[in-house]
């Protein structure tokens, strides 16, 4: 609820923004504008942007093989999303790799990691190619998030000193007189600046446990939608934050646009301050009508950092260019209810409160308290058995009302996901995906078993609780 909530507020900011408007176009600068690097500076000097030549070449190497490695064994899938209330599978096709185990969920569907080569586990690849791949990725995230603990690190520095000095780097500049260029700033270093805890606060939001790897050819795409408020052109990517993130954690995105595999200038009148024949990352200021946004060229190997609360504050889309791009996105997601160590947990924690008989070994339940009952359901586990345990005639008429009351309220609730979910899979977004890939509605519940849990569609039993309550009252 919510999430709606906030969905139902974004589009009224939304749909009030462009009333603003109407027909004319917010301003927005590239690095071709005198303007440039002093909005840059003012505006989004949260934004740290490194140019290709930074990286060690092995690095560059490594991971180029390994995007071109996934896509050769099929490893990136378009997603099923959903976005106010409709179902639309993403021009973009993706894969997650990181931590073992680790989830990530955006637009309402939650992706589950390929693990990369972690000490400890027994990972299987179908292939050494893979594995190869998915260890230079855990290589590339080991490299950013020593530079963005640097960067964090340089930021403080620099706002304690109150520096002057711009914070960005641009293709056509050399604008190498940034804080992050005079080098390395160790712990020991920074320690006047930075305290242990910030310091372990710093590790903490740079300490990326997956990457989300993105592919799109732009030119194999029939249609992309087109950037709404500055007129940038063509977008792979919409305005958006980043979701389920630890919060003020920092995003490192690598980009390899594969150039040389399509016409690198555009023969087209150029949109005015960028090529539509680079891809760039957009950025504006949430919300904002005052402040111009940036259009910012992506070449082959270049990175950026969206440092502290830049995510938060501010919005980003990608703009897509001519030649296919892969690109990896590196993020402290939030995993503390979307691990399998959690899942487990949860039912783990659901079992404590069931108990076998030792002669007749039927199940029953020890505690039908309210919180118990509604924790338990939650966690979705043992459902019929709280439907038998009230309606024997032993339990006390109030305990019974408030247990039949609260199992009410979580059934209600699963019945509308499920149905979401119901509607979900059948949709037309759902149905043009290939067999293999369209989602299901699991788990189906049968009738032959012991203890039979409640069926799928809820609707009758509600119903019949409903009665029940009335009945009691």
């Amino acid at each position: 609820m919510k999430r709606r909530a906030g969905e139902r507020e974004k589009e009224l900011k939304k749909k009030k923004l462009l009333e603003e408007l109407g027909e004319n176009r917010l301003p927005y600068m590239t690095p071709a504008d005198a303007d440039f690097h002093q909005l840059w500076k003012t505006k989004y000097s949260k934004l740290i942007f490194r140019k290709s030549d930074t990286v060690p070449e092995e690095l560059h190497q490594m991971v180029q093989e390994g995007f071109l490695t996934l896509r050769k064994h099929d490893c990136f899938f378009q997603d099923l999303v959903r976005i106010k209330g409709k179902d639309f599978v993403t021009p973009v096709s993706r894969i997650l790799i990181g931590n073992p185990g680790c989830t990530y969920k955006y637009l309402n569907t939650r992706l589950f990691t390929v693990p990369w080569p972690t000490e400890g586990y027994d990972i299987k690849y179908c292939s050494p190619q893979v594995h190869d791949a998915c260890k230079a990725l855990i290589r590339l995230n080991d490299y950013l998030h020593i530079e963005a603990v640097k960067a964090l690190q340089g930021q403080n520095l620099f706002e304690t000193k109150e520096i002057k000095d711009s914070t960005v780097i641009d293709r056509e500049q050399n604008f190498a007189t940034t804080f992050m260029d005079k080098g390395s700033v160790s712990k020991d270093q920074s320690s006047c600046c930075v305290s242990e805890d910030d310091y372990i606060s710093l590790k903490n939001r740079t300490s990326y446990n997956l990457t989300l790897l993105n592919y799109m050819d732009p030119l194999q795409m029939l249609y992309l939608k087109q950037e709404p408020y500055f007129g940038m052109g063509n977008m792979a990517v919409s305005w958006h934050h980043d979701e389920n993130l630890v919060e003020r954690s920092t995003v490192a995105v690598y980009s390899y646009s594969c150039e040389g595999s399509a016409v690198e200038e555009s023969n087209e009148q150029k949109l005015k301050g960028r090529d539509p024949a680079v891809w760039h990352v957009g950025l504006k200021v949430a919300w904002d009508i005052e402040t111009p946004g940036l259009a910012i060229p992506l070449h082959q190997g270049d990175f950026y950092l969206m440092l502290d609360d830049l995510n938060m504050t501010h919005q980003h889309c990608v703009l897509a260019g001519f030649s296919p791009r892969f690109s990896s996105t590196h993020r402290v997601a939030d995993c503390s209810r979307g691990t399998l160590e959690y899942i487990f947990g949860q039912c783990e924690l659901a079992l404590q409160n069931l108990q076998t008989d030792s002669e007749s070994m039927a199940l029953s339940l020890k505690s039908l308290e309210t919180a118990v009952v509604k924790q338990v359901e939650e966690i979705h586990n043992e459902t019929s058995l709280v439907l038998s345990e009230v309606g024997k005639e032993e339990q006390i008429e109030e305990q019974r009302n408030e247990t039949l009351s609260c199992f009410l309220l979580v059934l209600t609730e699963r019945q509308k996901l499920r149905q979401e979910w119901i509607a979900r899979c059948q949709s037309e977004a759902a149905e043009s995906l290939p067999e293999d890939q369209k989602p299901e509605c699991h788990p189906f519940w049968t009738n032959d078993e012991c203890n039979m849990p409640l069926p799928y569609d809820l609707e009758e039993v509600i119903a019949n609780l409903q009665n029940l309550v009335q009945s009691v009252e």
